[in-house]
């Protein structure tokens, strides 16, 4: 009987160990635009961290612009990464540009700060990036905007694979922000964009807005819909099976303090899909 007793005990801690390992195994984003900004601040790392645990946010996206970073900025980061770390969360080298699509120099400026962020790693082997997060937007410029104007994205995807070679060379992952105009491309294009990282974070913003007079279940009812209507967008077709995993990604403006509930919602209407990566919060400027 003890025995019997002993055996159904430990069926059930396996059973809710394997259920927290699973819910753990879900990305938890948060972007930090303006470091230096908000490390200046006393005790901004502890902030940063206890607001973290929080919200059970497991990876950051630390802004860093290696080009204009100076030595006190360097040891800060290095210290918020290292604080981090203790608590379990991943950091990401957050680089963003408008125009690092572009073959040669814009390009090349992006690349001299993804290596910038390899030598940061380098020179700090215990408080080093996780990975590199891209936010590269050659949609904001005047020539690429307008439905299905989509005449960048060979470009942009060979900035993706270039990023990519240099960050999997140092065992770093990568990940990039993109628009649901990205998705709405035709079959070739979409297999192009899927297979060129193994991390994508789909920005699903304006859905709504706290004055547009919708009820906080109306506008999770609208969120449930748009995001599974977008993953079926983004995969419909598809061949292969090192496609890209991805993340979904809201803002504080649109749901500002059910921000925390709509990123639940999120995961519960998607976690039993077999490409969802997770969720993604921006950002914590705008929330702390």
């Amino acid at each position: 009987m003890r025995l019997t007793i002993c055996l159904l005990c430990a069926a059930l801690v396996a059973t809710l160990t394997g259920a927290a390992v699973a819910q753990e195994s879900f990305v938890h984003g948060l972007w930090v635009w303006k470091t230096a900004s908000v490390l200046a601040a006393p005790n901004s790392g502890e902030a940063l961290r206890d607001f973290c645990r929080a919200q059970t946010v497991n990876e950051v996206y630390l802004s860093y612009s290696p080009d204009k970073a100076d030595a006190t900025e360097v040891e800060q980061v290095a210290g918020v990464v290292t604080l981090l770390h203790r608590s379990g969360i991943r950091v990401e080298a957050l680089l963003s540009s408008v125009n690092a699509d572009e073959p040669g120099a814009h390009r090349e400026k992006l690349l001299d700060h993804v290596r910038a962020v390899l030598e940061f790693n380098r020179k700090h082997p215990r408080s080093g990036f996780d990975g590199v997060h891209l936010d590269v937007e050659p949609q904001q410029r005047p020539e690429n905007k307008g439905p299905g104007n989509l005449v960048f994205l060979p470009n942009l995807l060979e900035t993706y694979r270039e990023v990519r070679m240099l960050a999997e060379e140092n065992r770093m992952t990568v990940n990039a922000d993109i628009p649901n105009k990205f998705l709405k491309g035709d079959l070739g294009q979409r297999q192009a964009l899927m297979s060129s990282l193994p991390r994508l974070t789909l920005m699903l913003y304006e859905l709504s807005n706290p004055s547009d007079g919708e009820s906080t279940a109306a506008q999770a009812d609208k969120l449930r819909q748009a995001s599974e209507n977008y993953f079926n967008m983004a995969y419909q077709g598809l061949s292969g099976s090192r496609l890209a995993k991805m993340a979904i990604g809201l803002r504080t403006p649109d749901y500002e303090n059910q921000l925390p509930n709509m990123l639940k919602t999120v995961q519960q209407n998607l976690s039993s899909n077999p490409h969802y990566l997770g969720w993604a919060w921006h950002s914590y400027n705008d929330a702390k």
